[in-house]
């Protein structure tokens, strides 16, 4: 248990990602979950690499990674958490996207970078949770925005 009363966990690899949430190749997009404070927080991990399918197209020349796909990777750094702090609870749910606000992106980024993904739950009403989710690289924010996820049945 950490200052503030919630349980702290050690790491997730990939494999307890990948039993954590459904996505796989090429839309997982997060490599490790570093930190777990339960019901409260956790920092994701993806390594960016010239190797990402999205790179084929966006851009060719000049490879940025989508805004969109650093969201994603908030959703599935919240979605491990909300699976890790509900526990048994968790088996046969899904965590869907409702809704993203305010979000912002600060600078590209780019192979090579490795992005530190903050999400922090702001509040939970039944099987609703809100999230406060920042993406760094090098202690940089690249992108920050606040999102909603849901909690069903398959």
């Amino acid at each position: 248990m950490d200052a503030t009363g919630n349980v702290a966990l050690g790491a997730l690899d990939i494999a307890g990602i990948m039993e954590a949430i459904p996505h796989r190749y090429p839309f997982l997009l997060i490599d490790r979950v570093v930190e777990i404070r339960l019901d409260d927080s956790a920092v994701g991990i993806k390594n960016v690499t010239v190797n990402e399918s999205f790179f084929q197209g966006h851009f060719p020349k000049e490879p940025v990674m989508p805004g969109v796909l650093l969201i994603e990777s908030m959703a599935q750094t919240a979605a491990s958490l909300v699976v890790m702090t509900l526990g048994p609870d968790a088996k046969g749910k899904l965590v869907y996207f409702m809704s993203i606000e305010g979000a912002k992106f600060r600078r590209p980024v780019v192979p090579g970078d490795q992005v530190r993904v903050h999400v922090k739950k702001a509040q939970r009403r039944m099987n609703v949770w809100k999230f406060a989710g920042e993406a760094k690289v090098d202690g940089v924010t690249v992108a920050e925005a606040t999102f909603a996820a849901m909690i069903r049945d398959r």
